[in-house]
């Protein structure tokens, strides 16, 4: 097959480069979670009900993780079992459960979301230019998956009303996050932010063509034609 044929396309490369990757993942979540005797499932709700704080019921935890509420349900009740989480009735509701994490269980979520040191140490070798652009790539790959409803939205910069890119061109840090009120770099963005707070539904594909062309772009102030924004 020629050498540019659709095989070594630089999207099926990448594709395959994420698949390795994602076997590192999983072999090292089936490991960490084995220890505990728990599995990467029930991992993965005990870290998403400490993300997400109050209100977490079993279906905005099967949403956040891509799941069926059915496989969620037996992760939760698996979980309940070892004293990890508890349901609780709302008070303004008694129809509406909500998912709250024991003691134990708080302990065993904040391992839950450590991430395997292997794979860490590997990205972190990287120069903090290359880290940075793999970083933004990322967040382009995310944004399409979920205009394709193939992953659950994320709290990412590029869909958060605090984030202003391209506010300090030719800086090391070019980016703003207004919630901190301080200048961030490309390896600073967020793919999960708990401080996120999402920005108009017509703004938000313009954060993330900003973010790539390297304009700026505030939500605050008209649009410029030219590119960017004015008073």
């Amino acid at each position: 097959m020629d050498d540019q044929g659709p095989a070594r396309s630089p999207g099926r490369q990448v594709t395959s480069g994420l698949i390795k990757l994602s076997m590192v993942l999983r072999h090292q979540a089936w490991q960490e979670s084995g220890k505990r005797g728990l599995t990467p499932t029930q991992s993965q709700v005990l870290a998403v009900v400490a993300a997400l704080g109050r209100g977490v019921t079993v279906s905005s935890v099967a949403q956040h993780l891509s799941v069926t509420k059915g496989s969620a349900s037996v992760a939760v009740s698996a979980l309940e079992e070892k004293d990890l989480l508890r349901k609780m009735a709302d008070p303004s509701d008694g129809r509406v459960v909500h998912l709250v994490l024991t003691r134990t269980g708080r302990r065993e979520a904040q391992r839950s979301t450590q991430w395997p040191e292997v794979v860490v140490q590997s990205i972190g070798a990287l120069p903090d230019t290359e880290q940075g652009g793999f970083l933004r790539g990322l967040i382009g790959v995310i944004r399409n998956l979920q205009e394709q409803g193939a992953i659950p939205t994320s709290r990412m910069c590029t869909e958060c009303r605090f984030f202003r890119p391209n506010q300090n061109p030719g800086q090391d840090k070019p980016h703003h996050c207004n919630f901190i009120d301080a200048a961030i770099a490309d390896a600073d963005l967020r793919i999960d932010c708990a401080e996120m707070e999402p920005a108009d539904a017509d703004v938000r594909p313009q954060l993330l063509e900003a973010l790539f062309s390297g304009h700026s772009i505030d939500p605050t102030r008209d649009p410029d034609p030219q590119g960017g924004t004015r008073p």
